[in-house]
This record gives structure tokens, C-alpha cells and sequence, in this order.
């Protein structure tokens, strides 16, 4: 539910106060968002991102025909092998 939340943005994204949130006084004011939102066109890429740099720091590989597939080779030979599908694993 919250995966893309996680998703750090690279660029300055304004929007609107949300309904129920909006502040007495300011209602022609925007928001600057620091996080993504999900429903954010961005936000898919932007949690990938940050989820391929820590796939990287763990030591797997990303597969060059697929991208959704990372593995990382053991020490007894065998293999780990993590399969992404959106943002479930």
C-alpha cells in the first residue's frame, strides 16, 4: 500500500491542499511536496530508483534483459534470485 511513498523526488512538485487539510486563511496556497504520492505519475519510477540503488548496495546484479530481475550469486554456488513485479517481490 505504501511502497511508492518511499520514492524520492528529483524534481519540484507542487499541488493543491487536500480536501479536509486545507488551511483557514490560506486556501489559494500550495503544497511542495517532498515525497511521492501514489496516484503520482513519477512515483513508480522514483521507488524503483531507490529500490534498484539498494539492490546494488546488497550486492545483486540487475538482469540486462529484464530489469525486474536481480540475483546474486551465493558462496556454496548456487543463486538468489529476486523477481519485482510493481512492488511486490
Amino acid at each position: 500500500k505504501t511502497a511508492f511513498f518511499l520514492g524520492d523526488l528529483e524534481e519540484e512538485i507542487y499541488m493543491e491542499q487536500p480536501q479536509g487539510y486545507v488551511v483557514t486563511g490560506k486556501e489559494k496556497m500550495v503544497c511542495r511536496l517532498k515525497k511521492s504520492l501514489y496516484g503520482l505519475k513519477q512515483a513508480p519510477r522514483q521507488w524503483y530508483l531507490k529500490f534498484d540503488r539498494f539492490m546494488a548496495d546488497q550486492g545483486y546484479t540487475r538482469c540486462h534483459s529484464d530489469h525486474c530481475v536481480y540475483f546474486r550469486k551465493l558462496d556454496g554456488g548456487g543463486y538468489n534470485i529476486l523477481l519485482l513485479y510493481v512492488d511486490d517481490m
